[in-house]
């Protein structure tokens, strides 16, 4: 229901944005005005996403918690894709998640109602079936029994192989 509402509710404040700054300064100087937010907003987008690119990889090269710079990416992402919308209103959505205090204080308000139960990094026991795969420590470790012979000839048989109609 609430994406419902926020996609009446946005154009509707776009419209009125759009209507409201034009009677005050004009169309051309408006539509100036849409398209300088958009640049300034590119540009700061692409300095912002490098930083948190860094911050990621930082985090991952030290084996901490990745959890805050992915969170902080995606947050570029979404400021990015405001920007891209037309209009006044989303765009000072978007200049507003390209600044780090407030995308650090919108996390905050999120991990009120977030509870992160488990994370772990590092050696994690696998039997190598699938990623993720945890075997079972009271089992033991899998053994497999197998034989092999060497070959010592590396050239192919001449003649017909069998698989092919002569």
């Amino acid at each position: 229901m609430w994406l419902f509402v926020a996609f009446l509710a946005v154009p509707l404040i776009e419209i009125t944005l759009f209507i409201q700054v034009g009677g005050l300064i004009g169309l051309w100087p408006t539509l100036a005005l849409v398209l300088l937010t958009a640049v300034a907003g590119t540009w700061l987008m692409r300095r912002e996403g490098a930083r948190a690119l860094n911050d990621l990889r930082r985090s991952l090269n030290e084996v901490r918690d990745p959890t805050g710079d992915i969170a902080h990416g995606a947050m570029i992402l979404l400021a990015g894709a405001l920007l891209l919308t037309p209009g006044f209103f989303t765009d000072t959505l978007g200049i507003l998640l390209l600044i780090k205090p407030v995308r650090t204080w919108l996390m905050a308000q999120v991990g009120k109602r977030v509870t992160m139960t488990r994370f772990t990094v590092g050696d994690a026991p696998m039997d190598g079936r699938h990623p993720g795969h945890r075997p079972d420590p009271h089992r033991g470790p899998t053994v497999i029994d197998a034989e092999f012979h060497e070959v010592e000839d590396s050239t192919p048989p001449r003649g017909p192989s069998g698989w092919t109609r002569d």
